[in-house]
């Protein structure tokens, strides 16, 4: 049956012309003669073979018969009637430069022979590549023999050389002769395929090819340059490989966890670099072999007609071959692009199981689909079914993206996707397949989960259905009597007495039990789903409500069997807390398994924090989770979408997501609560008709910024006042906002109006911006809307670019045909520069798919756009804003704890307050964080986009000194400061500068990073002084700072070095030399005296003693006048 969902809002597809049909075979060729018109060339060769072969193929050889041709009938029987007839002979049966060949033939009338030699590659066939005619008049009824010298070109006989740079592998070649009757439409100058139709006598041989690697070399009979000779002689005799690949692609390695939305992994496949691999795919664009190995495990059926397995989008953004799709039966859709243009699509007859894991082998053969379902590890077979068509399927996997799950198109399963494998060109049995499921040991502790789970969710239903049916059963629960609103109002909550269960199931979840016991009754919900997610919100709150507390880290050992219950109801917040606990290790022990499981499973859930802590492991590939930016993209987008939608969103717990460090004290002074100053400060101001408190005012109850609780209607009297009172634009335009959508007031259109005009009128962008989405919105008129847009667009509104875009998108431009997305990416590009969420979204969806030539593909690039967005979350913000209330009230267990459940989802603010938490209570963290605290979030955060510069500084210190278990690093200091340094920080020229002094040798690329040249900077003192300055022109301090202090003492240093280094040094080495001429001089006299008349030390006396030498230093002087009674024990002198 056909099939093509019109809800898309895809363009219908042109048709397409249908692609030529697929060459015959090797062995075809050789058999069957070429019809039609001329083939191409040897597929997959290079371009000056084919110029050869082609230029042979259109100027044939047209020799005369020459005096080798003899006759070899008697005269005397000429006069007999002889059929026509054509042999020959090859002297040599492989192909060679010249190979000589022996015709011999008859011809009955005037007849043209012909010969030609034609050659087939794996890839093309039929490709002449040597011809030769002659014309017999006069030898008719005559026997006769010529012999023919074939040529054969270079490139086909000969190997590899200077000259020969490409020499081509043939599989056949083929000698074939025939003669046609010039009279009967085979004249010279009929190509020779229209020839050989008219032949009345024809014949073939074959000849024997020769690999090119055992072929001869060729003798040029020309002299190369030694310089040449020798560069040849280095790689003649290599034999080149063709680069290594395989036609199987991983497109997915590691479990994806679906939460069945609109958000997928996508994939893109590329051409191949081997020529050959490129050549069979474009070959069997109309015939695929393909297979699609890939493992699933289902929660749910589709809840719509369809949800996206496995598909591809083409260039058009159209479906193509092939796409794969769960139906809501639970059996599969197979969907294909025919050639002509349409689409054809199947059923199959059986359905897939739930809460099991198998492998779907999907393989393509031409017009054949063989679908293939097996169950379990060791894939035990479940279903089997063979699907035969007579339609030519289109297939073009490199025109367009893979996704993998939900899209924009169509929904994703709800469940988990294991490992997915993709052969491009071959249709295989599924036992040839190769994909295993590695993460084997993953998937069985979903599967475990899941039942554990299941057993949970059927005892709280019993409970709901117990509480519904049997209030009246006293021995079951209370009795119900008249006086229930009297005890509704003053008395106990109603509670079970007694739960009808197994003591063997009781013990089994006890935290459960102990839960339903002191449930109230009365609130319990009817419906049987919402009870359990009821049941689930209420334990998580007992568990949040405990560890919340002034000594909550003990308590987490107690808290997870409650956590783990209410994973199990649906509520996913638990599942987070459970993945943190049990990565970090806080105050238990790690277990990255479990942390990866419960991490999957609320990423299905489509908890917030969860997909954003996946997305976060696989874009940086930490904690055993792979790098994979892909799946990473598939996690952020999925949180990203959802972003502007909980921003306007009143409800939940969410709070405005703030950069506020712990560090910076003059931010930590300005967060306030309703009673704080700040607070108080600003109503006061904004009560006495102050636009700008007022503003502010309404903003932080609006969006619950700066520690102020959400409030939006007390927001929205604050708009309403500063709107009507003060005139401010600001204040007009966010309350004429307020009244168009009705946020917590009644809709005023008409009002809403007036405000917007008049606060377009005193020149605010924002309000221009607005009446050209009024004009959209509600008066259709996009000629005004786009009028107002493209002013406001020129006035640097980033909304007016995306509202362009969105113009352009849809094809609804002013006076532009049709759509034009060119020019809606550049607008979306625009609006994102400027902080736009939604053209952020849509720059990152065509950076991801790589279907704009504007956006060429940049996974990382996607990822980074996807993150930011995501970040923003309002329920990421009440994490934040949690801790950081805990953290200004002193509660050191509770910042702790928010403060780690924030840094797992990757934001940047959160990782390096949490690593200044540890370095401040270094205590709290070592007994309670299995993991390396400071180090792990210092150095996830310098891997960051925006990471801070006292970050690098942080870990410049820590791979400088080593930390706990972590080795001293150097090179990896210098890096972190030199980033520092780039990022404009002065401490970090001034640590660099430091290692220079301590006799550190910086690379020249960090210097070049840094971009001081080395050869301006030979020697450590320039590079020294040009760091010192830099830090002092980056220093803040007005009066001397250490880099000015350090800049002068360097200058110092080089200025004392310069005078030692001069003139000073010879008067001292001149005073030196007199010294020790002095000394001898007197060790000579002593030793002469005392061999001469021995005499008491005391009464000789050196005249020279007398008067101080110049040449003496005054210490050596003072040491000659001793006083005598210092001399009484004789010493040798000297």
């Amino acid at each position: 049956m056909q099939w093509r969902d019109a809800r898309l809002w895809w363009p219908r597809r042109r048709h397409q012309q249908q692609p030529p049909q697929p060459a015959l075979g090797p062995r075809a060729s050789a058999m069957v003669p070429p019809s039609g018109g001329v083939p191409p060339g040897l597929g997959g060769r290079p371009a000056g073979a084919l110029l050869l072969l082609c230029y042979l193929h259109f100027v044939p050889s047209l020799g005369r018969q020459t005096s080798l041709t003899t006759s070899v009938l008697p005269s005397a029987e000429q006069g007999a009637t002889y059929a026509d007839f054509i042999y020959f002979t090859a002297f040599e049966g492989s192909v060679r430069n010249v190979s000589e060949v022996s015709v011999e033939y008859l011809c009955s009338r005037p007849c043209v022979v012909n010969l030609e030699a034609v050659v087939s590659s794996e890839f093309r066939s039929s490709i002449p590549v040597y011809k030769k005619r002659w014309r017999n008049e006069k030898h008719l009824h005559t026997s006769r023999t010529q012999i023919v010298h074939v040529k054969f070109p270079s490139i086909m006989v000969y190997r590899d050389d200077y000259f020969i740079r490409h020499p081509i592998s043939v599989s056949t070649v083929i000698l074939r002769a025939w003669i046609t009757h010039r009279h009967s439409g085979g004249g010279l100058n009929v190509r020779g395929e229209e020839n050989l139709l008219h032949a009345v006598a024809k014949n073939y041989t074959l000849l024997q090819t020769v690999p090119p690697f055992e072929r001869p070399f060729k003798d040029h009979q020309v002299c190369l340059e030694w310089n040449v000779d020798y560069i040849w002689s280095l790689w003649a005799n290599r034999i080149p490989q063709c680069p290594l690949e395989s036609d199987a692609v991983a497109l997915l390695s590691f479990p994806y966890a679906s939460s069945g939305e609109n958000t997928g992994i996508v994939k893109k496949l590329l051409r191949f670099q081997n020529r050959e691999l490129e050549a069979t795919r474009s070959q069997r664009m109309d015939y695929p072999t393909v297979t699609v190995s890939l493992w699933l495990y289902l929660l749910h059926y589709c809840e719509a007609s369809l949800c996206g397995i496995l598909y591809f989008v083409d260039s058009n953004e159209m479906y193509g071959t092939p796409s794969v799709f769960l139906t809501e039966e639970g059996a599969l859709h197979i969907q294909m692009h025919l050639v002509k243009g349409e689409d054809l699509a199947v059923k199959t007859k059986f359905t897939l199981p739930l809460k099991e894991w198998l492998r779907l082998d999907i393989s393509f053969n031409g017009g054949q689909i063989v679908v293939t379902a097996s169950l379990g590890w060791d894939l035990k077979s479940y279903h089997n079914q063979t699907m035969s068509f007579h339609e030519d399927f289109y297939y073009n996997d490199t025109a367009g993206y893979f996704i993998i799950g939900g899209s924009r198109y169509v929904a994703g399963i709800e469940g988990f996707f294991g490992p997915v494998k993709y052969y491009r060109l071959r249709s295989l049995h599924p036992a040839q397949i190769l994909n295993p499921f590695v993460e084997k040991e993953l998937g069985e502790q979903i599967k475990l989960y899941y039942e554990r789970c299941a057993e949970v969710q059927e005892i709280i239903a019993g409970y709901a259905a117990t509480v519904q049916v049997g209030r009246e059963r006293r021995d079951t629960c209370d009795v119900y009597n008249s006086y229930l609103d009297l005890r509704r109002r003053y008395g106990r909550p109603e509670v079970c007495g007694a739960l009808p269960w197994e003591k063997e199931l009781r013990d089994r979840h006890p935290s459960l039990f102990q839960t339903l016991l002191q449930m109230d009754l009365l609130t319990v919900p009817w419906n049987q789903n919402d009870s359990v997610l009821e049941i689930g919100g209420r334990i998580f709150e007992k568990a949040v409500k405990r560890l919340s507390g002034v000594d909550g880290l003990h308590q987490i050992s107690s808290v997870i069997p409650f956590l783990m219950d209410s994973s199990c109801c649906g509520y996913h917040k638990a599942s987070y807390y459970l993945t943190v606990f049990y990565e970090t290790g806080l105050n238990g022990p790690r277990d990255q398994l479990q942390g990866m499981l419960y991490s999957l499973v609320g990423g299905q859930g489509s908890e917030r924090l969860s997909s954003l802590n996946l997305g976060y492991k696989h874009y940086q590939g930490v904690d055993s989770y792979p790098l994979d930016w892909e799946l990473s993209y598939a996690y952020y987008s999925n949180i990203a979408t959802k972003t502007p939608l909980d921003q306007h969103t009143l409800q939940g717990d969410q709070a405005y997501v703030e950069t506020i460090r712990l560090k910076d004290d003059e931010i930590l002074k300005v967060q306030t609560k309703e009673d704080g100053d700040v607070f108080m400060w600003l109503k006061h101001e904004a009560t006495r008709g102050n636009a700008a408190a007022q503003q502010r005012l309404a903003q932080m109850l609006f969006w619950g910024q700066q520690g102020v609780a959400k409030n939006p209607e007390a927001a929205i009297e604050w708009y309403a006042k500063g709107a009507l009172e003060t005139e401010d634009p600001a204040l007009i335009y966010d309350y004429a906002i307020v009244l168009f959508k009705g946020q917590g007031v009644k809709k005023n259109r008409r009002l809403a109006l007036e405000l917007m005009k008049k606060a377009a009128s005193k020149g605010l962008h924002q309000a221009v911006n607005g009446l050209g989405w009024y004009y959209h919105k509600f008066r259709k008129n996009y000629a005004k809307a786009a009028k107002y847009w493209l002013k406001a667009e020129e006035m640097g509104n980033p909304d007016a670019s995306y509202n362009l875009g969105v113009l352009y998108l849809d094809g609804i431009f002013p006076g532009v045909s049709g759509r034009n997305l060119t020019l809606a990416g550049e607008y979306f590009h625009k609006a994102a520069q400027g902080g736009h969420i939604e053209g952020t979204l849509w720059c990152s969806l065509y950076y991801i798919t790589g279907n704009l030539e504007t956006f060429p593909r940049d996974p990382e690039k996607a990822v980074v756009w996807a993150k930011h967005v995501a970040e923003k979350n309002g329920y990421l913000g009440h994490v934040i804003r949690r801790g950081l209330n805990a953290y200004l009230e002193g509660l050191w267990h509770e910042a702790l704890l928010y403060y780690v459940l924030a840094a797992e989802t990757g934001i940047e603010v959160s990782q390096t307050n949490l690593a200044h938490i540890c370095e401040e209570r270094p205590d709290l963290a070592g007994k309670f964080l299995g993991i390396n605290c400071v180090w792990r979030y210092y150095n996830f955060s310098v891997f960051q986009i925006d990471a801070p510069s006292f970050a690098y500084l942080k870990m410049g210190d820590l791979y400088y000194y080593g930390h706990q278990n972590q080795s001293q690093d150097l090179e990896l200091s210098v890096q972190m400061y030199a980033q520092a340094a780039l990022d404009g920080d002065s401490q970090g020229f001034f640590n660099l500068a430091l290692l220079i002094e301590e006799g550190a040798v910086i690379p020249h690329h960090i210097l070049e990073f840094l971009e001081i040249d080395p050869s301006l900077h030979p020697s450590n003192s320039s590079i020294l002084r040009e760091l010192y300055e830099r830090c002092w022109s980056l220093s803040n301090e007005e009066s001397l700072s250490p880099c000015s202090l350090a800049w002068l003492y360097l200058h110092l240093r080089l200025l004392w070095g310069t005078i030692l280094h001069s003139a000073l040094i010879y008067f001292l080495g001149t005073f030196l030399l007199s010294v020790g001429i002095a000394w001898m001089v007197l060790h000579f006299q002593c030793v002469s005296a005392n061999g001469s008349s021995p005499a008491p030390a005391w009464v000789v006396a050196d005249p020279t003693s007398s008067t101080p030498s110049p040449a003496v230093p005054p210490a050596a002087d003072a040491s000659d006048h001793d006083p005598p009674t210092m001399a009484n024990n004789p010493e040798p002198c000297g």
